[in-house]
């Protein structure tokens, strides 16, 4: 079996560099043999390039690929703390924020493109439990925000 990184270089991805908190935190917190990793938003090269409510300024498809790339931003932040991707045994749990407009309902469904992202890279291992929850608004307008619980080696 490939490991998670070639899986990922055969998606044609990279992991990224870890995003710099925006506040007073740190991107990942080990303890024992779990990692917790904070709130990812769409970050790409230090720039969030997309803002907005989903289901008004962002439609859901987007949300969804935005998910992804909160995804791969958690992992980084995961993969930084575990000492690399494949010391991740598997993910646990995903909590997802979508921000939403009032009558969207589809934060299930735009949460995938994370957990989707995650069976990729990891086969069964990234099967996980979930929370998909709409809020107001996340940090600087993100229209997504994905963490991450792993348990690594």
């Amino acid at each position: 079996m490939s490991t998670p990184e070639e899986r990922l270089a055969e998606l044609g991805l990279t992991l990224p560099e870890v995003v710099k908190p925006l506040a007073a935190y740190v991107p990942a917190v080990r303890t024992g043999n779990l990692i917790y990793s904070s709130g990812q938003v769409p970050m790409v090269d230090g720039k969030l390039g997309v803002t907005g409510k989903v289901g008004a300024e962002v439609d859901a498809d987007q949300a969804k690929e935005l998910a992804r790339v909160c995804a791969l931003n958690a992992l980084a932040a995961v993969a930084s703390a575990a000492g690399g991707l494949s010391e991740i045994v598997r993910i646990v749990k995903v909590v997802g924020f979508v921000a939403s407009a009032p009558d969207f309902t589809g934060q299930p469904q735009v949460i995938n493109g994370a957990s989707e992202l995650f069976g990729e890279v990891f086969g069964d291992a990234g099967r996980h439990a979930r929370s998909a929850v709409g809020v107001a608004v996340l940090p600087l307008d993100a229209p997504v925000e994905v963490e991450v619980i792993a348990e690594v080696r």
